[in-house]
């Protein structure tokens, strides 16, 4: 008898592949569970009942341009492993078969997620050491020699910003279904006032607190997931990344992880962003350009999360939350370029 996991999954075809293709990687039967939390690529808990892996694939149906790259997230661990920046190792990659878009398998990292507002509320250790350890990781990715860890030709980072606006532009116009002039506004303002473009780095692309495993007993980052975006280009716009997810949506009942920003006791962006130049070693950078396409970039993907949702191909809870906070976003991006 076929064991269907959940959607996206068949799992009797992923263990006769993974015996083909990895020997010896597991014992007996796989059990898969949907990683709640996923909103873009989907992402599954793996195990035999005595080891873990976790799985990345596409989202159902309607996939943007460009992105939900298994082989490009593939090849950022492969080539991050053994440097410090702490990663999952990867296992295996593949597809479109046996599961009919592709996939990759890594290993699974024991740590804890801290995505919710319980966890934040509840954690154990300093919230300024976590928000210390999290652009202290961010740094130690930007400081790589890309060439060096074989992630040279990973991205063209001349005229990176320039083709990250021209990039969200399109995927909108892809998941159009509704009308936001505020939105499309805010695109066209990042594209006139591009600023000059720092020397690239390596660039996660969706850095941020819930896209981390942290060790709950000693705030230390552990892991850094989700390097679907990653690419060579100007690192600035991480290090907004960052900020905006830490409070730049405060007030906004984000579904999509608790805001630090709204938890008593926790550090506002600036301590994040004060610490990561000083580990760079560079002096601090006006970022209000970078905010305001940290926003729109935002609104952009919760469009397209919005758009699968109203077509049902989205897998888990919360989407309905996301368009609602488009509008607020793109308020706020205006603000930013103002700023």
């Amino acid at each position: 008898m076929t064991r269907n996991g959940p959607p996206g999954i068949e799992i009797d075809a992923l263990e006769t592949f993974l015996r083909a293709h990895r020997p010896g990687m597991f014992d007996g039967r796989l059990a898969v569970t949907l990683i709640s939390g996923g909103r873009s690529n989907l992402t599954y808990l793996v195990t035999d009942g005595r080891r873990k892996w976790v799985l990345r694939r596409p989202p159902l149906g309607h996939v943007l341009e460009t992105a939900h790259d298994m082989s490009r997230e593939y090849r950022v661990l492969e080539a991050l492993a053994d440097t410090d920046v702490p990663v999952p190792r990867p296992r295996v990659i593949a597809g479109p078969e046996p599961l009919g878009a592709p996939f990759y398998v890594m290993d699974f990292t024991e740590g804890t997620v801290l995505r919710e507002r319980g966890d934040l509320d509840d954690f154990g250790t300093s919230p300024r050491d976590l928000a210390h350890n999290l652009a202290d990781t961010l740094a130690r990715l930007h400081l790589l020699d890309p060439a060096a860890v074989g992630l040279g030709e990973l991205g063209r980072p001349q005229g990176f910003l320039e083709r990250q606006v021209r990039r969200w532009q399109r995927q909108l116009l892809a998941s159009h279904s509704r009308d936001l002039p505020e939105l499309s506004a805010l695109g066209e303002r990042l594209a006139r006032e591009l600023p000059i473009q720092q020397p690239p780095a390596i660039v996660h692309g969706d850095y941020r607190l819930d896209n981390v495993m942290v060790d709950p007993a000693s705030g230390r980052i552990v892991g850094v997931l989700d390097w679907e975006m990653a690419t060579l280009g100007d690192p600035l716009t991480d290090v907004a990344s960052m900020a905006l997810w830490w409070d730049g949506i405060r007030g906004l009942n984000s579904p999509v992880a608790a805001v630090p920003g709204d938890v008593p006791g926790f550090p506002d962006s600036d301590v994040l962003i004060e610490r990561y130049f000083e580990r760079v070693g560079r002096e601090p950078a006006d970022l209000s350009w970078y905010l305001g396409f940290a926003y729109y970039k935002i609104a952009a993907i919760f469009e397209g999360i919005h758009y699968r949702s109203q077509q049902g191909l989205t897998v888990g809870a919360g989407f309905e939350g996301l368009g609602v906070m488009v509008p607020a976003l793109v308020e706020r991006g205006h603000a930013a370029l103002v700023a």
